[in-house]
């Protein structure tokens, strides 16, 4: 990482964002060579005398610089090795017409994707070994609304037996992969996409189900499912029209918070020298919320007569409590990093523009004020449409492109795709109450007419059934 390198990109897209004038690295580039062109015209003794120290210096630096960049080369290559030789299967779950479970049965179902094989060991992280990810999908077709789970197809058994033991009456079956049917590259498509991610410090919950007392069983007619509002968005698109939304999880070891490019061990530690994780920025959060709740006293010495000041007892707010309450409940489940990705795409005569303002604000139902919501990242947003940018079509069809890819290969936290558009320390982690929340399978209190349901649950005969 160069020096100031964050600071010149903070700056580079504030300068965007004020002028409307998207400043690209290339330019930057042609500026410093003519600098140094200019310097050796009008300083050539310095220049060369400068270019010498460095040559002579060589044999010191430049063995850090080639081993450093074949090391990260070479890990890359081994890892993307392992990914592809990997088999993959996408899995399509189709809810009964009588669902009465709560997002609870899809939090434990969640935990058995917590799985950290495949990286246990040096050895297997220096061959390549990445642990499990999975790609949780809600994706509308032309109205009609459909639950995928991608992951690898070892662990296919694992997942279908979780599933039906926590939704008995459900269908899981294999599934033509829907964004192969689409050509990234063809001009009958208009793409819009973006990444999702935190408002707020990590280790505060969005408002998960457990807000909407959906953690227990209710009236169908006193439930109040946060999720109805996507499932019914997700209707609303006609015939043309495709909305694709996709959670991509893998168990949280503490890459957010910095990771070494051979292994996962975090470089920054917690006071006990482990890897410092979002239980450990859950910590330090409710710390500071317990300062804040001690005010400072001030009173007269009646010996001396001078004013002096000391911290009284705590007086924590109501909202203190709870937002500690929530930060504790939150962090003692299952953590999961997170890549949320949406995408909306429609042939030109079907396109409705308000789809694009109505995908950006999807999450808004599980957002709360002083907690934490999720907020549309930069995506297609970074294209502000001003007429003096110049070639911004040629830009806008290589992202489109781009964001097709990323979704078709389910990629979010390894090359080539890494992090997306969200910046790696901003990945979100979420625990299994809050993806619950966002995904799980709705129950027969959401009535979407796209929403198909199998009309009975199917099962094989027992086995011990005389013949």
């Amino acid at each position: 990482m160069l020096p100031f390198a964050h600071a010149v990109e903070k700056f580079r897209g504030k300068f965007t964002t004020t002028i409307g004038v998207r400043v690209e690295p290339w330019p930057l580039l042609l500026v410093s060579l003519s600098v140094l062109l200019m310097a050796f015209v009008f300083m050539p003794g310095t220049v060369s005398f400068a270019f010498s120290i460095a040559l002579f210096l060589a044999p010191l630096w430049l063995p850090f610089v080639l081993v450093g960049g074949a090391w990260k080369i070479w890990y890359v290559l081994k890892r993307s090795e392992f990914i592809a030789g990997q088999k993959y299967i996408l899995l399509e779950i189709k809810p009964p017409r009588s669902l009465v479970k709560t997002p609870l049965a899809m939090e434990a179902f969640l935990s058995s994707l917590h799985l950290t094989g495949s990286e246990s060991t040096w050895y297997q992280r220096f061959t390549g070994g990445v642990r499990p990810y999975w790609s949780l999908e809600i994706v509308s077709l032309e109205g009609k609304i459909h639950f995928y789970l991608w992951g690898r197809e070892a662990y296919r058994r694992m997942v279908e037996s979780q599933l039906y033991a926590q939704y008995p009456g459900v269908q899981v079956v294999e599934a033509i992969d829907y964004t192969r049917l689409i050509d990234p590259n063809s001009k009958d498509w208009i793409m819009w996409g973006c990444d999702f991610k935190h408002t707020a410090e990590t280790p505060l919950p969005i408002k998960t189900y457990v807000e909407y007392g959906l953690d227990k069983v209710q009236k169908e007619p006193e439930q109040v499912d946060p999720l109805a509002n996507l499932i019914e968005f997700m209707n609303s698109v006609g015939k043309g029209e495709q909305i694709w939304l996709q959670f991509i999880i893998r168990a949280h070891r503490g890459e957010r918070y910095g990771t070494t490019p051979g292994g996962i061990t975090s470089t920054k530690r917690n006071k006990d020298d482990k890897p410092y994780t979002w239980k450990d920025e859950a910590n330090d959060l409710v710390q500071k919320i317990r300062a804040e709740t001690v005010n400072k006293v001030r009173y007269r010495d009646v010996f001396t007569g001078e004013m002096r000041e000391t911290e009284g007892f705590p007086n924590p707010t109501k909202g203190q409590i709870e937002k500690i309450a929530a930060i504790e409940r939150n962090v003692s489940k299952l953590g999961f990093d997170v890549g949320i990705r949406g995408l909306y795409m429609a042939k030109p005569e079907h396109f409705h523009g308000p789809t694009i303002a109505h995908l950006i604000a999807l999450f808004k139902p599980f957002t709360s004020e002083g907690w934490n919501g999720l907020n549309s990242s930069a995506g297609m947003k970074r294209f502000d449409d001003y007429p003096w940018e110049v070639g911004v079509e040629k830009k806008k069809s290589f992202f489109r492109r781009e964001m097709v890819m990323q979704y078709r290969r389910r990629q979010f936290f390894y090359d080539p795709f890494f992090e997306g558009d969200v910046p790696p320390n901003e990945t979100p982690v979420m625990s299994t109450e809050e993806l619950a929340t966002v995904f799980h399978i709705p129950s027969r209190a959401i009535e979407a007419p796209g929403l198909e349901r199998i009309p009975s649950a199917t099962g094989e005969a027992p086995a011990n059934l005389p013949v």
